[in-house]
């Protein structure tokens, strides 16, 4: 069969890829065409779009970048109509993947919508345009279970492909020893740095957290302390580096966020899949999050309507409680990133319920083989029509 997968972030390029390991498996006659990234073009040919070229975040970046973002849906639908494929399968990234899913259905195409939009957490009215235009809905959280259950829309839950992306990476199973050499680093203790994704969570991140950086080096307790970021993979190291500002404790790594994460003390961490992941590999974290006022302003208003949704980390709503701390706009700043992070590098009690928080996180996301029963489950969902 013919599939057509569009993922528009990191996230989605990393299950994306695979869901596709899982439907070659499935149907060893699988043929790719697909917007993702180097993880999804590692596993087959097919990649007509980087989403490095696209990814936008938030209402100021979207109006900044309106041309691009209506160029690559124009493209994308005459991609589309062009390849016929026998499903269109949808991943995450809602502001563009809702769009492509109203066309191809309303162009005879087979649509699946593969990590469902956070529709509990914002933007409810979308769930009118999941009823109306996927045929499919495929979840990765157990708390949306009952939500799309009352909501009347058909979906299929296998578990979360992050256990099984986590438990397989070469990175988790390396010794320090191996960590450090890889990266021409000398052994030492450090905190690790995950500023996001895209352009505008790094110049939101960076400053801040290396004002806590200045405060905690000027700390004799610290004086030994080092501290890793995490390079993204859809960016460059000119974009880390001003902030870094030739701080010799101060060391960027790419392509080794896991690594970066599985040896560090602890971790700040901003709101989004890497919150989930440090979880799973077991690394105390903070998670931090800001925006423009404006998105902040918005936001604050959809939680007051929202009143169910308590936190921004799936972590913490997986489990309905505060695992980890959350700093988000004015309560991210370096003092509390400071205070946080020094309990959490302490062994006791603090860290241990946090990391007792974990294995439950762990614990209810379920087994390992996600994406190969995804896959199996979206086979037998295309396959359905020509059995009946």
């Amino acid at each position: 069969m013919k599939y057509y997968l569009i993922a528009g972030e990191a996230s989605g390029d990393l299950h994306g890829s695979n869901l596709m390991k899982g439907l070659i498996e499935a149907d060893p006659d699988a043929h790719f065409r697909f917007q993702g990234g180097q993880m999804m073009a590692s596993v087959s040919d097919g990649l007509v779009k980087d989403y490095r070229q696209t990814a936008v975040m938030g209402i100021t970046d979207v109006l900044k970048n309106l041309g691009k973002i209506s160029g690559n849906l124009a493209f994308c639908k005459q991609d589309i109509l062009q390849w016929k494929p026998d499903v269109v399968i949808l991943i995450d990234y809602p502001g563009f993947n809702l769009k492509i899913a109203r066309f191809a259905k309303e162009n005879g195409f087979k649509v699946f919508y593969y990590i469902a939009p956070k529709v509990w957490a914002s933007r409810e009215g979308r769930i009118r345009q999941l009823k109306a235009y996927v045929d499919r809905l495929y979840i990765i959280f157990p708390f949306e279970i009952p939500y799309f259950t009352e909501k009347g829309i058909a979906f299929t839950y296998k578990g979360n492909p992050l256990v099984d992306a986590v438990d397989a990476s070469p990175a988790v199973a390396r010794t320090r020893e191996a960590f450090f050499a890889a990266h021409a680093l000398s052994p030492c203790r450090y905190i690790a740095i995950l500023a996001g994704s895209r352009s505008g969570e790094i110049s939101r991140m960076m400053p801040v957290c290396m004002e806590a950086v200045d405060r905690m080096g000027a700390d004799p307790q610290y004086k030994d302390l080092h501290f890793i970021v995490a390079g993204a993979p859809a960016r460059s190291p000119e974009e880390y580096l001003p902030y870094i500002g030739g701080r010799s404790h101060v060391h960027l790594v790419f392509g080794d966020s896991y690594g970066v994460l599985k040896q560090a003390g602890c971790a700040i961490i901003n709101s989004g899949t890497a919150s989930l992941e440090a979880a799973l590999i077991g690394t105390p974290q903070v998670v931090c999050w800001s925006t423009s006022k404006i998105t902040y302003w918005v936001g604050k208003y959809i939680l007051r309507i929202l009143k169910h949704i308590k936190y921004i980390s799936l972590g913490n709503l997986i489990l309905d409680r505060l695992v980890f701390k959350e700093f988000i706009q004015d309560d991210f700043n370096a003092a509390a990133l400071c205070e946080e992070t020094g309990r959490l590098l302490e062994e006791g009690p603090y860290r241990e319920r946090m990391l007792e928080g974990y294995a439950q996180i762990r614990s209810a996301l379920g087994g390992r083989g996600a994406s190969r029963a995804v896959a199996q489950a979206m086979l037998k969902e295309l396959k359905r029509p020509t059995e009946s």
